[in-house]
């Protein structure tokens, strides 16, 4: 012992060196293996009903909806100026005005020519020589020439209508017989006519399935029975009628056939419309049931009937537009006649054609120079193009100006918000869509609004794609100003009643999602399914029940004492997928 302490008292150092290294390993040996366990504690939040708002934010400016260039279409000095800036026109409101003299001069001497072409048009009476005279009794044999072959054409289309209502009637009573067999036919269950089968099918979904399977079934039912009425009294009309019959009977029969056959193509559709609902409304449904063969086969059916009558309602319609445009073209012809009858009488009587038409011909060009003058006498002055607000104007009374020159803008008092959005956000945007607006230089104003346009081409810059999305404003602020800093919040979907828990109970195995809950004082995983969520909230739909307790945050405790003093650590553990 004594050779110890020797030893030590002569080596200090490394004496002291030992001493802190048994020291400090001790301590962290009775760290490691002594220390007391630490409390964990757990923060809990019901799963609850509510509405889940998912919305898509991004930022742009203010612009106005139209604006445009205010610029002059003539040469010459201001002799008036009408308008503010800031000042609000209407469409048509005159802001400037140009020295137009000399095309007021041009609009006089137009004016003028025009005046001396009439009066020596209404001077204009000469007896006709006998060539015009043949050409105008040859345009009156072609007149009735024309007449009376539109006439065989109409004969000939009348035929033609008969032919179709009889092929019509070939094709209806195969379709009348079949849909009314796809409504009170046995296809599902002996016991049940198919119409009620497909009622209670969608009817066991939901109450608003109930409601509207109830609709279509009175749709088909009603429609059915409308188109059956028709069609026996248009198969009895048709029996009592042929093609020897009076073209006014033939033609009352095509446009009863074609009113038949239209009632039963909408009878089809809305057959079709009950199958096609019952069929999504069982594909609805948590536990899936099998749509039946039979379904397919009427869907099928109903569709070749659609075609069907389609084609029917296509031919008829051509053939009832057929007669029409004939007997159009033996009114027309009719009328031709009369009018060369009258103008041959007229031509025996007095002018020649040729000088006629020659002095009409210089009267329309007199007409015509008249509005050339009028039109470029518009071009002295500057009108408002729209309903708007003048943003700037820069041309005095006095200014010489040259064509084109730009003098001012107008700008519309509608405001829009233009923000940009990356291609993952934009493909949620739709037109219609609700918005919420903010500006960072208006304190405490909100204003709604919704998206009117989207941009269908992306923007490319630095590799990324983003686009723009315009957004109207449901009332106007003047405090609103064009190139404000706005901040939108687009409304992208709205759930009313769901089950929803905090995000931060979500957490994520693998593709398996899972919430803790605590059993006993125990942690227990509990798998869910999860759908849609936002910044705070996701939500469930299946795996819990509403008021379960899920737990959205661990919170563990430590503390030490060693004398006088102690420290303590606080340690948080959030959850969230992907944890």
């Amino acid at each position: 012992m004594k050779k110890v302490l020797a030893y030590i008292l002569k080596h200090k150092l490394v004496a002291l060196i030992v001493i802190l290294v048994l020291g400090g390993g001790g301590y962290y040996g009775y760290q490691k293996w002594f220390a007391p366990t630490v409390p964990i504690k757990y923060v809990t939040a019901k799963v609850e009903k509510g509405v889940l708002i998912s919305s898509i934010s991004g930022t742009g400016q203010i612009s106005s909806e139209n604006q445009v260039d205010l610029k002059t279409k003539a040469s010459g000095d201001v002799t008036y100026v009408g308008v503010q800036v800031g000042k609000e026109v209407k469409a048509g409101t005159l802001l400037l005005s140009l020295n137009a003299r000399d095309a007021l001069k041009t609009v006089r001497d137009a004016e003028s020519s025009l005046r001396s072409a009439q009066i020596s048009y209404e001077k204009l009476v000469a007896p006709s020589d006998a060539l015009t005279i043949l050409q105008s009794e040859h345009a009156l044999t072609q007149a009735q020439e024309t007449k009376a072959q539109a006439e065989d054409n109409l004969n000939k289309a009348y035929e033609d209508g008969f032919n179709s209502v009889t092929n019509a009637f070939l094709e209806l009573p195969g379709v009348i017989s079949g849909l009314g067999d796809s409504i009170n036919g046995n296809d599902y269950a002996s016991y049940q006519a198919n119409i009620d089968w497909y009622v209670n099918q969608a009817s066991s979904y939901d109450e608003a399935s109930a409601l509207k399977v109830a609709d279509y079934k009175s749709d088909a039912v009603n429609s059915y029975s409308l188109a059956r009425q028709s069609y026996d009294k248009n198969f009895i009309d048709y029996k009592n009628t042929s093609r020897n019959s009076v073209t006014s009977t033939i033609l009352a029969l095509i446009l009863q056939t074609y009113e038949t056959t239209r009632l039963v193509a909408d009878a089809v559709k809305n057959m079709n419309n009950l199958v096609d609902f019952t069929q999504d409304t069982m594909e609805k449904k948590a536990e899936r049931t099998a749509i039946p063969a039979a379904m397919s086969t009427q869907q099928s059916t109903l569709d070749t009937y659609t075609s069907k009558t389609n084609t029917l309602l296509t031919n008829l319609l051509s053939v009832k537009n057929t007669v029409d445009n004939y007997k159009s073209t033996i009114e027309s012809a009719i009328r031709s006649i009369e009018e060369k009858s009258i103008s041959l009488a007229d031509l025996k009587a007095g002018a020649t054609a040729l000088d006629i038409e020659s002095q009409k011909l210089s009267l329309q060009k007199s007409e015509n120079a008249l509005i050339d003058a009028k039109e470029k006498l518009s071009d002295y002055s500057v009108r408002a193009p729209f309903d708007g607000i003048i943003a700037a104007f820069t041309a005095k009374k006095g200014d010489s100006l040259s064509s084109g020159a730009t003098i001012g803008t107008i700008i519309t008092k509608q405001r829009v918000a233009t923000i940009s959005l990356n291609e993952v956000d934009a493909a949620k945007v739709k037109v219609g869509q609700k918005v919420n607006l903010s500006f960072d230089a208006i304190e405490d104003l909100n204003i709604t609004g919704e998206v009117a346009e989207v941009d269908t081409l992306g923007t490319v810059s630095q590799g990324v794609v983003s686009y723009n999305v315009k957004i109207i404003f449901d009332l106007q602020d003047d405090r609103v100003k064009s190139g404000m800093t706005v901040t939108a919040s687009i409304t992208i979907s709205t759930k009313q009643d769901v089950l929803m828990v905090k995000t931060s109970a979500i957490k994520t195995q693998g593709e398996q999602s899972y919430v803790e809950i605590l059993i006993d004082g125990i942690l227990q995983k509990k798998n869910v399914v999860i759908d849609g969520s936002n910044d705070t909230m996701t939500e469930i739909v299946s795996g819990l029940e509403e008021g379960e307790e899920v737990v959205t945050q661990s919170i563990s405790t430590a503390k030490t004492t060693a004398g006088n003093s102690s420290s303590g650590e606080n340690s948080f553990r959030m959850g969230g997928p992907g944890m």
